[in-house]
């Protein structure tokens, strides 16, 4: 068994399902049993505590009942007490053990987000936040090296439906925040918004959530759990999935539509008109809220986000845009460490739609993110105007373009970071070309000729040999003509697939 091939960053992922050509059966029953021994014996030597308590939920996945079982199973034989909080969300799995109840010691999603109906993992929380790629390497050594107790005969286990009380909290958050003296409880009637849950755990938003603050949930799609995902993939960076959504908005009459991923910690809306809010525009729009509540403040995002994101930030909103690197803990550590050096950070977020707020843990929970911009609509409704006026002045490139080259060499890391080396000395010397400072991943360049008016960035990819490469123009045409200078400049390496490219 090779252990360290589950880890996938800061979670845990592998196949749990045949089915898929390739793909073979790593994550079974018996593994999930071992993990359950192994993650308890972490949290032990990671609270000092031996009395520990794990919620744990699943989404909708077809093998979550089976690995929750065993992970449940190995757990109480190392001498856990665990909640089953059956199908739940991943946010509402952390604020298990921030509850004021009965907060657990940890809580635990099994999840693989987005990923195919094969697929499935586990997410970790305390506390103190999700689990970083350390504690994770740490859970699978002491599964290699069986380093954990089983001798426990005493199953300690009780049922805890916890999306329930996340839901009402969802709930009590919008009706305070907007505040709407007439419609204090139902801040949200005479609204149509439509949820697309994709099939995943996010179907309790519309009954639980929307309807219990008066809004007209009608025409909702896809909302009944189905682990095989047969509408489409649950992504709001999925182009289908986003048309889907936008198509019934348009269909629906609505005013709003909301999408979610699989286990609900990533969304996007729908603007009435059916254009999508995602990415650069998503993060425009709860930057406004974020950058009025909190004045000057900086907002981290990842590395491809727009050069016009970064005007509309730091012009229009009179905030900081500090762009870092790809993947949503790195976001979300790198708010946290400007906090501790002294620079107000509230809003960490990718353009995947992963969001995480200072006022909220740092949790990166789509839920949340939507009621804080539910809060936003009932206010501008309450004066006729719409969530979209806030972002008129975001400048949108006129094309845009990603890539995604394979590496061709056994070596990938070391070969990626030769040829970003190797490219920014090719870039220096090329006229109306200038690389960005600072720059915390890949090599990023602004393009300032008068037929390219835009920029690229080419980067590693965080897990896989690939090189994906991001390029945005302000001029028809623009995106061709920077791409035609990097085949050139990128054609001596042999290692580097361009076919995409071309």
């Amino acid at each position: 068994m090779n252990w360290k091939k589950l880890q996938n960053g800061s979670d845990i992922r592998g196949v749990a399902l045949e089915g898929v050509i390739g793909e073979e059966v790593n994550l079974t029953p018996e593994v999930a049993q071992v993990l359950g021994k192994s993650f308890v014996k972490w949290l032990m030597n990671f609270t000092s505590q031996t009395n520990v308590s794990i919620a744990v939920g699943t989404d909708s996945r077809i093998s979550g009942t089976v690995l929750k079982k065993a992970f449940i199973a190995g757990m109480c034989q190392a001498g856990a007490k665990v909640f089953d909080c059956g199908l739940a969300s991943t946010p509402a799995m952390f604020m298990t053990t921030v509850s004021n109840e009965k907060p657990a010691t940890a809580g635990v999603m099994i999840t693989a987000s987005h990923l195919p109906f094969n697929r499935n993992g586990f997410k970790f929380f305390t506390s103190k936040g999700g689990l970083d790629k350390k504690d994770i390497t740490e859970i699978l050594r002491i599964a290699e090296n069986k380093e954990f107790s089983d001798k426990c005969d005493i199953f300690t286990i009780e049922t805890w439906n916890f999306i329930d009380e996340y839901s009402v909290f969802l709930v009590d958050y919008i009706r305070n925040k907007a505040n709407i003296v007439s419609s204090f409880n139902n801040p949200l009637q005479g609204l149509k918004i439509i949820v697309d849950a994709g099939n995943g755990a996010g179907g309790f938003f519309a009954s639980k959530v929307l309807d219990q603050l008066g809004a007209d949930t009608s025409g909702s799609q896809f909302l009944i759990p189905d682990g095989n995902f047969p509408n489409h993939v649950p992504n709001p960076e999925d182009k289908d999935a986003m048309q889907s959504i936008c198509n019934a908005v348009i269909r629906e009459k609505a005013d709003l539509g909301v999408i979610f991923d699989t286990d609900v910690d990533r969304s996007a809306i729908v603007d009435a008109k059916g254009n999508p809010v995602n990415r650069n525009t998503l993060i425009a729009m709860i930057s406004s809220v974020i950058l009025h509540e909190h004045p000057g403040s900086t907002i981290v995002t990842d590395s491809i986000t727009s050069d016009g994101l970064t005007k509309f930030i730091e012009e229009e909103l009179k905030g900081k845009h500090h762009r870092f690197q790809r993947g949503y803990k790195n976001v979300i550590n790198e708010s946290i460490k400007l906090n501790t050096l002294g620079e107000e950070s509230w809003l960490a977020i990718e353009t995947s739609g992963h969001a995480a707020l200072k006022e909220n843990y740092f949790l990166d929970d789509g839920a949340y993110l939507v009621a804080k911009l539910l809060v936003e609509m009932a206010k501008l409704n309450a004066r006729n105007c719409m969530l979209t006026d806030m972002i008129t002045k975001l400048e949108q490139p006129v094309e845009s373009k990603e890539l995604r080259f394979n590496i061709l060499d056994e070596n990938f890391g070391n070969y990626g970071i030769q040829v970003l080396a190797e490219l920014e000395k090719k870039v220096i010397p090329i006229d109306g070309w200038e690389v960005v400072s600072p720059n915390y991943e890949g090599l990023r360049v602004r393009c300032t000729s008068s037929n390219e008016k835009g920029w690229f960035l080419l980067r590693l990819s965080l897990h896989d040999p690939v090189m994906p490469l991001n390029i945005e123009s302000d001029i028809e045409g623009g995106v061709a003509i920077i791409a035609a200078k990097l085949e050139i400049l990128l054609k001596d390496f042999n290692h580097l697939k361009l076919n995409d490219l071309k």
